[in-house]
């Protein structure tokens, strides 16, 4: 039996200009284009969402239905940066994620055997890294399946986490509407209607044959959806980028001599996150800070391929002299002011197998 996660930002632009400007948390604020050049809504708060504004409204429709709106330009740096940094914790749990979107991926939990194999322990660890480390809250939800674990993750929303369990599939799905099923927009939905069908339950009374003939292949996932059934792989095709670690503080820290040290803890974690079967190779090493007033910079530097291949060596073997990241330490922080409340250490990977002919020399020599 698979355990399924499925993780999803609650309007997740919104949700970044929230955290980012915390004077609009209690104010109705979208994200999107604006209304004197025809621009539409890309998502907005639950605040504005009590007034009718949804995702894909004119912008101009959106202020007419509530004039308080704030509606924000947007900042897709943000976000993606926002959204690599959520992936970065799912990465931590499973190297078996789909991402789907900027704003929500599927987990396949089924082998980890973190938390004692409890996928409910595994969401709820997520949520709060997630909300800690971000300022961003995800919906989650968890089921043996693709398919019903995102309709679980609808369930609770915002900040929900729901969990449809194997042998509850059967009621569940039995009064769950027609429209739930990913892919029924309004035509297949009022199809389904006119023939008596609202919910999976008077679904399951049709035969296959009879929906792939006014469905087409449709009409196989209808049949399959209708049952709680979904055969759908995670499709991970997923190359690391990157191995860092974080850590945000509970109080900022200050002084090049606490943040050195600070800076230096961090090497043992980033040591175990390193696969010692990876086939990829060092590129480069970088330190993140993220100061008081939330602005983040990062600071990459790309070391010597002597360098690079005892560092390589260093990870691999769990003996990580975390002295090379402190000259990066002096850059990043002429780059803002105040304390350090989130600090981070990482190395950027090549391709798997892309080494160049320097790389390659220093690591025979480091080997041998």
């Amino acid at each position: 039996m698979r355990k399924i996660i499925h993780a999803d930002c609650d309007c997740f632009f919104a949700a970044v200009e929230m955290r980012d400007n915390p004077a609009l948390r209690d104010k109705p604020i979208a994200v999107g284009g604006a209304a004197d050049k025809r621009g539409v809504i890309a998502t907005c708060n639950y605040t504005a969402r009590n007034f009718g504004i949804h995702s894909a409204m004119p912008t101009a429709q959106a202020l007419k239905l509530c004039p308080e709106l704030v509606v924000c330009p947007p900042r897709m740096s943000a976000y993606k940066e926002t959204a690599e940094h959520i992936r970065s914790i799912f990465l931590q749990l499973t190297d078996q994620v789909e991402v789907v979107s900027i704003d929500e991926a599927y987990l396949d939990v089924s082998n980890v055997e973190q938390f004692n194999g409890s996928a409910t322990l595994m969401a709820r660890w997520l949520k709060q890294q997630v909300q800690g480390q971000t300022g961003v809250t995800i919906s989650v939800g968890i089921s043996v399946n693709k398919f019903l674990a995102k309709i679980a993750s609808d369930w609770q929303k915002p900040n929900g986490l729901f969990i449809i369990k194997p042998d509850e599939v059967s009621n569940f799905i039995s009064t769950l509407p027609v429209e739930k099923i990913h892919g029924v927009g309004k035509v297949t939905a009022q199809k389904l209607h006119q023939k008596g069908i609202h919910n999976c339950q008077q679904l399951q009374q049709v035969s296959m044959h009879q929906l792939t003939e006014q469905f087409g292949k449709f009409g196989v996932a209808l049949y399959q959806r209708a049952r709680g059934e979904d055969f759908r792989e995670i499709k991970t095709e997923h190359i690391r980028k990157s191995i860092s670690v974080e850590r945000t503080y509970a109080e900022n820290i200050a002084g090049i001599e606490r943040i050195s040290h600070a800076l230096l803890q961090l090497a043992e974690p980033l040591m175990q996150r390193f696969p010692q079967d990876l086939q990829q190779q060092v590129k480069s090493i970088f330190i993140k800070l993220r100061f008081a007033d939330f602005s983040t910079t990062t600071v990459e530097i790309t070391p010597s391929a002597q360098q690079l291949a005892q560092l390589q060596q260093q990870l691999k073997h769990q003996r990580l002299n975390a002295a090379v990241f402190l000259p990066l330490l002096t850059e990043g922080l002429s780059r803002g002011k105040g304390g350090i409340r989130l600090l981070g250490m990482g190395v950027k990977l090549s391709e798997p197998y892309a080494l160049t002919p320097d790389v390659k020399q220093w690591q025979q020599l480091v080997l041998f």
